[in-house]
Order: structure tokens, then C-alpha cells, then sequence
């Protein structure tokens, strides 16, 4: 079969690989579609340094079942499945409680094991998704990146009526802000690049705001009458916009830290105390795909707002190299198997 590897950063090719062959309680996947995420795009740069070469990528992933073991959740042979990524021990205190994304001993597909963009794939029967038969393949493999808004909008418990401010207009803060429409809430995206700002507005976001040429906290202030957003969902990982969470934040509000930086932040506590503001991490998803793939499936979150381009197997190496020199061209690459 072939598979999508990078043996080590900067050198990404299509190989031929060995046909997989399920383990245990493991399904066969024929994989239908592959969305390339920037945690891809940092493997290739070799900037992340949680991933282990070489490897195959790959962790927005959906498909066909192949074959599967009795009494496999419902799921049979020829079924439409979406790939649930982050693997974790079941062990640890964590999972014990039900928050399996902050496993002690968490793996994600394409970063600690080889992902899922090749031609067949085996993934553990409990960690399918089942989608309904109708559901396009290009838009399928997109309820992984849904899941990330979610849990960072269900982590801030985020309310109707209630304005969120959102740091980044990547896919995960549209993602955000489409799906804060539906809570009933009122999305602000906060972006430095104007391309991405008209995108948002093109997704019915109300309140866009170019931090790179008005000031975000005085914009923020007026848009919420004086009050402050209640939420903020940081979702670029630049340390400035960590910092920025505090600024925009209301009183007694509640800030979710989606994003990644690669340093740390200096934060000032006293702010932190005075305002008595909720801070958040908001690490991967956990049970949040089922709403992922209702909201893509009825159209209430138009996925297809983001997607860039779709490309065959064998254009994915090149185009993540493409992605990679020009990464504001792109919001989100479907690979079609």
C-alpha cells in the first residue's frame, strides 16, 4: 500500500508500505480522506518535539471498515467510520475520571505512532466513530479538527448570549466561532491577517478585529458595551495572545488556552486574582466527537467553508511542502484516498 512518511524534517514522500494487519481488538480501515493539519506541517518542519522519526502522518482521518471483530460497537464491515486519534492507557488518574485526552501515557496517531494517511489502516474497534451512510468523505475526516473547538468551548462552558472572544481565525478558531453561533453566543475573531478575517465574516461571524491595526482590548471593550468578552479561547499558541487573554477577559470571566506556545508565558497573577478569572487548559478532545459529526452531518457547522483544497494521494507530499512555504494560502487540505 502507500503511505505518506517523513523519514526525518524537510523530507516528506509517498512509500510503499506493508499491508497492516489488525491486532487484538483492532479493526481494518480503508482510508477515504486524510485532512493535513499543522501539526503535519511541524512534523515536516521538525519543530515539534513530540514527534519521533520517522513516521507516517496522518490523524484527521475517515474510512471504509475492512473487517472487524464480533460485537465491535455496532460497527460492521462496510460502515463509514471516523478515526478517534489519541490513544490512552485506561490506567492512569486522568482516565480513571473520564478526561482520556490528558492520559499520562497519551500517544496521537502521526506524532508518538504512525498515523493513518495510507491506503489501509488499523485502529482500535473502541476508538471508531460510526457516520452516517450519506456523509460526503471530504467532510468526514474534518469532525477531528471539530472536536478540538468543542472541547475548548465546552472546557469555558461557554453559554448563549454570551460573547467569546477567539484568538487565531486558523481552523480550529473558525471551527470555534461557527460552532459558538449555533451555542447561541456571540463569536469576536481576532486575527492579524485581514484574508482571514473576511473568511470568518463569509461564515457568519458578526465581529471581526485586525489586532495588527486597531487595538483589541479597546475593540473588545465596545463590541461588549463596556464589559469585557466573557470568554476568551486562545487558539494561535503565540505567546502575545496569551498574554492578551488577560485584556480582553471580563471580570469573573473564563479563558481557555487551546493553543501551543513553544515557550513560556509570563503571566501578571495579580490580574489573574483581581478579575478572579477561570484559566483552562484545553488539550486535544475527549467525547466530544458524536456532537462533531452531528453539527457536519445537518450542516449546522458548513465545514466546507474551510477547505481550501482537495488532492489525491499521490499530490500529498508535495502539497504539504507547499503548505509549508506558504502557509496563509491554506486553512485546510483534504487528502482523498
Amino acid at each position: 500500500m502507500k503511505a505518506i512518511h517523513i523519514a526525518e524534517p524537510l523530507s516528506v514522500k509517498t512509500i510503499d508500505a506493508a499491508m497492516p494487519e489488525p491486532q487484538g481488538n483492532e479493526a481494518l480501515i480503508r482510508v477515504k480522506s486524510a485532512g493535513i493539519c499543522g501539526s503535519d506541517i511541524g512534523a515536516y518542519r521538525g519543530v515539534n518535539p513530540l514527534v519521533s522519526y520517522p513516521r507516517t502522518i496522518g490523524h484527521e482521518i475517515a474510512g471504509e471498515v475492512v473487517s472487524i471483530p464480533p460485537n465491535g460497537k455496532g460497527i460492521r464491515p462496510g460502515d463509514k467510520v471516523i478515526v478517534d486519534p489519541y490513544l490512552y492507557c485506561g490506567q492512569c488518574y486522568p482516565c480513571t475520571i473520564g478526561r482520556t485526552n490528558c492520559c499520562e501515557r497519551l500517544q496521537v496517531l502521526g506524532v508518538h505512532v504512525d498515523g493513518g494517511m495510507s491506503d489501509y489502516f488499523c485502529h482500535p474497534v473502541d476508538m471508531l466513530v460510526k457516520a452516517p451512510d450519506d456523509m460526503a468523505w471530504d467532510i468526514m475526516c474534518m469532525a477531528e479538527p471539530l472536536t478540538i473547538a468543542l472541547h475548548g468551548l465546552h472546557r469555558t462552558r461557554l453559554r448563549q448570549g454570551e460573547h467569546i472572544a477567539i484568538i487565531g481565525a486558523g481552523a480550529i478558531g473558525l471551527l470555534a466561532a461557527m460552532a459558538a453561533i449555533q451555542y447561541g453566543a456571540v463569536p469576536i475573531v481576532i486575527d492579524i491577517v485581514q484574508a482571514r478575517l473576511e473568511q470568518a465574516r463569509a461564515m457568519g461571524v458578526q465581529h471581526v478585529v485586525n489586532s495588527s491595526s486597531e487595538n483589541a482590548e479597546e475593540a473588545i471593550r465596545r463590541i461588549t458595551c463596556g464589559r469585557k468578552a466573557e470568554v476568551v479561547l486562545e487558539a494561535s499558541g503565540a505567546n502575545a495572545a496569551v498574554r492578551m487573554t488577560l485584556d480582553l477577559v471580563s471580570h469573573a470571566g473564563r479563558i481557555g488556552l487551546t493553543g501551543w506556545p513553544k515557550q513560556e508565558t509570563p503571566l501578571p497573577t495579580d490580574w489573574i486574582t483581581r478579575k478572579e478569572v477561570d484559566i483552562v487548559g484545553c488539550r486535544t478532545s475527549a467525547g466530544e466527537f458524536e456532537e462533531a459529526v452531528e453539527l457536519i452531518h445537518s450542516r449546522k457547522v458548513d465545514v466546507r467553508k474551510l477547505i481550501t483544497a482537495t488532492v489525491p494521494m499521490d499530490e500529498a507530499a508535495r502539497t504539504i511542502q507547499e503548505i509549508e512555504r506558504n502557509p496563509d494560502r491554506y486553512l485546510k487540505v483534504i487528502v482523498m484516498l
